[in-house]
């Protein structure tokens, strides 16, 4: 063999003695931890003292949480080692581990201890002599790059070992799997500081197509979580993507670095109960998008608490029940100036109104009575009139209020008044009603936009302002409040009583669970077994301890309205590039969404590296953003392609040949096919439908947001140019989605931006 492989195979060698007992540790770890656990479980749970009962539950949450970690990091255990100036080797993996002295062997890749394996550049190496990459398949080294920073520190032996090519490019050229992988072991500087920013405040990442941006805010997530996990694993981190095909595209990416515990979801998934999937027409989109829908909604809200137009009139069993009109507008007043939302404010006004219609019974009683039929022979006529009404003290007025409650007609009157109300019907009522809208909407406002019929799907516009409404309306939580007091003081009780069990039992000394918050509170959970996402996922006032909103350039004012409420402290983590603005709503600034919330609160950073874009695509995205976004600039791409995209002129039924093409170039790569939305189910017809892991994907230009293939096949750019006012933008998208090849495909004439590619 060759200099060369001789080094190679010693390497390898030396590199699969270490990672094997690497994963030796990982599998004493695990078995240490399904023993506890099954050690655990066959304690029973029927007999014992308290103390016992909860020490069980304790150790068995946490060492399933353990488990299901150890068992997440399977894949690659270990992608990366330092050499330091004074001969120290350190291993970098996706967790970290010990050996039996509790001495650390491998360094979890959000340690402050691993950070240099990521910003070291060879005019910082930060005395590193040697970067190496170590890939694995299963539990094999197949594959080693080293960047060496010093050869002249290197000992001769390592000097002979040192093989490979950049870590970066080698990941690139693989093909795609229909799935976003981590990049933990590619990690580049700027992404680093991005991973590592501080979790107080606003980050703003701008970066154009193939920067790296939505992976490191994923990585970013999972460094919160590891370096704040006393802050954040009882609130919880949000993520939300553009779409749901987005959120399938990036699923495995937390899961494959040990963090389960994140909800992901879209704007139009971001209120429990609605999964909104339709998309509104850039006019209603821009109408529901704008902040002077808040007032609009609150405005429709005041003019449901009505009163009538004269006395108030219930018929009941033959009686004529009047309020006057004066009475009802105080009761109205009153209610409001509580200041309650509009269904607890409804408690007060009920029963006040209640009160008022007991006392109008009394008087229509003492009409329908004539004092001669009361007269009895005999007897001296009564000198004073019957007063009813005077009669009724307090408890006759609860228990006629009680009693007048259950009358349908006097429910029927209340509901016209002031109707109790859920978000989603009065936001169906309100927008397929034109003289509702009319009447609360404020001038400039192009209402007319909105109107549409009663049974119309929910669209993800539509889900800001069911939040804006489920704020307003609220919902009558006297029970709940009395039942929360109790559990605070059941909790405040479990808590002094978790406390002297970990004293007692030394669980917090073992490292296990330290507070005894946390330890109440899973001792006092359900039984359903509902992690801190689950329960999140389902509580729409949830608060979060951050958020990370990606493809952040397309939500509307109103959304960002919607996501703010959820986290109260303002540490967000806002992805985005503002040149690949597709929404008619959406954003042309970063000042212009965040400062009413933030007010200047906020911080840049800017990714201006494109690691997925060849150079020849970026020249052809670079004509597009010049004549539709002219004062946003490109990404610089730093490598060269496989080949020249190109523009082909032919129908659409000659699709299939040029996707074959395709294929048979890109191998086991995934091919994108993207269409104009009104094209979609034309092109779609043409192919099997596989989902992003099938070699083929037909998608809009809005569900290919985020998303990367080796080969793109972009259809109609005539049609995506013109299916909105922000088309030139999702030709950008389009045009930057490939890593390999690009092929245009149009019928007639080809846009001029593209003039390029004849």
């Amino acid at each position: 063999m060759t200099n060369r492989q001789d080094g190679l195979a010693e390497a390898l060698d030396t590199e699969q003695r270490t990672v094997s007992w690497l994963y030796g540790r990982l599998d004493a770890a695990r078995e240490r931890a399904r023993a506890t656990l099954r050690e655990v479980y066959a304690r029973g749970g029927a007999v014992g003292t308290r103390q016992a009962m909860v020490e069980r539950e304790t150790m068995a949450a946490e060492q399933a949480r353990r488990l299901a970690q150890l068992d997440a990091v399977e894949r690659g255990l270990c992608f990366g080692r330092i050499d330091d100036g004074e001969g120290r080797s350190t291993y970098i993996g996706r967790i970290g581990l010990r050996d039996e002295a509790h001495e650390s062997v491998l360094i979890d890749w959000r340690a402050p201890a691993a950070r240099p394996f990521y910003v070291a550049t060879a005019t910082d190496p930060g005395g590193l002599v040697r970067r190496r990459h170590l890939h694995l398949k299963d539990r094999v080294v197949v594959g080693i790059d080293d960047e060496v920073f010093d050869l002249e520190g290197m000992a001769e032996g390592e000097r002979r070992t040192l093989v490979g090519e950049a870590a970066l490019l080698a990941a690139l050229r693989r093909g795609r799997t229909g799935r976003m992988g981590d990049v933990v072991a590619t990690i580049q500087t700027e992404q680093d500081r991005v991973i590592r920013a501080g979790l107080q405040g606003a980050l703003v990442v701008q970066g154009g197509p193939g920067t790296g941006k939505t992976v490191a805010a994923l990585h970013r997530a999972a460094y919160l979580l590891y370096t704040h996990r006393d802050t954040l694993e009882r609130r919880g981190v949000l993520v939300v993507g553009p779409n749901p095909m987005f959120l399938r595209y990036i699923s495995q990416v937390l899961p494959a670095l040990g963090e389960t515990q994140v909800v992901m979801t879209t704007v139009g998934e971001m209120f429990p109960g609605v999964r909104a999937a339709a998309v509104d027409a850039p006019a209603p989109a821009v109408v529901k998008g704008d902040l002077r829908m808040a007032g609009l909604v609150a405005e429709a809200l005041r003019r449901r608490q009505r009163v009538p137009d004269g006395e108030l009139v219930v018929e009941l069993d033959g009686l004529r029940l009047r309020v006057p009109h004066e009475t009802c507008l105080r009761l109205r007043e009153r209610a409001r100036a509580v200041r309650l939302p509009h269904n607890m404010a409804r408690k007060l006004y009920v029963t006040e109104l209640l009160k008022e219609l007991a006392r109008a019974e009394a008087r229509a009683l003492e009409e329908s009575l004539h004092i001669e039929d009361l007269q009895i022979e005999g007897e001296p006529e009564l000198s004073e009139p019957l007063d009813l009404e005077g009669d009724l003290d307090e408890l006759d007025i609860e228990l006629a209020s009680q009693r007048l409650w259950g009358e349908p007609e006097v429910r029927a009157a209340v509901e016209e008044l002031w109707p109790e109300l859920t978000p989603q019907r009065f936001v169906a009522e309100l927008l397929s009603s034109p003289d509702e809208l009319e009447a609360a909407a404020p001038a400039g406002l192009a209402w007319r936009e909105l109107v549409r019929p009663l049974e119309s799907p929910w669209t993800a516009g539509d889900v800001p302002l069911l939040d804006e409404a489920a704020e307003l309306l609220g919902e009558d939580d006297s029970a709940r409040r009395v039942a929360a007091r109790l559990e605070r003081e059941e909790q405040a009780g479990q808590e002094r009583y978790a406390a002297e069990v970990l004293q007692v039992t030394g669980v917090a000394e073992q490292g296990i669970l330290d507070r005894a918050d946390v330890l109440a509170e899973r001792h006092a959970d359900d039984g359903m077994g509902l992690t801190t996402a689950d329960r999140a996922a389902a509580d729409r006032s949830w608060a979060y301890g951050h958020v990370i909103v990606d493809e952040a350039q397309e939500l509307s004012p109103m959304a960002w309205r919607m996501v703010m409420r959820r986290v109260p402290a303002k540490s967000l983590t806002v992805v985005g590039d503002l040149a690949q603005t597709g929404s008619a709503a959406g954003a042309r600034s970063w000042g212009e969404v965040l400062d009413p919330y933030l007010e200047g609160r906020w911080r840049v950073e800017r990714l201006e590296v494109n690691y997925r874009t060849p150079v020849e695509i970026m020249r052809v995205a670079a004509d597009v953003l010049r004549a539709f976004a002219p004062g946003q600039e490109p990404p610089e791409s730093v490598r060269e392609g496989e080949a020249e995209p190109r523009a082909l002129e032919l129908p659409v039924d000659g699709l299939p040949g040029v996707v074959g093409e395709e294929l048979a170039v890109v191998g086991e790569g995934r091919l994108g096919v993207l269409t104009p939305d009104a094209r979609h189910a034309e092109v779609s017809a043409l192919f099997p439908d596989g989902g992003l892991e099938a070699p083929v994907a037909v998608l809009t230009v809005g569900q290919a947001k985020g998303l990367e293939f080796d080969a793109v096949v972009v259809v109609d750019p005539a049609g995506i140019l013109g299916q909105s006012p922000m088309g030139g933008q999702d030709l950008y998208v389009a045009v930057t989605r490939a890593t390999r090849r690009l092929t245009v495909v149009y019928e007639g004439e080809l846009p001029s931006v593209l003039s390029r590619l004849t």
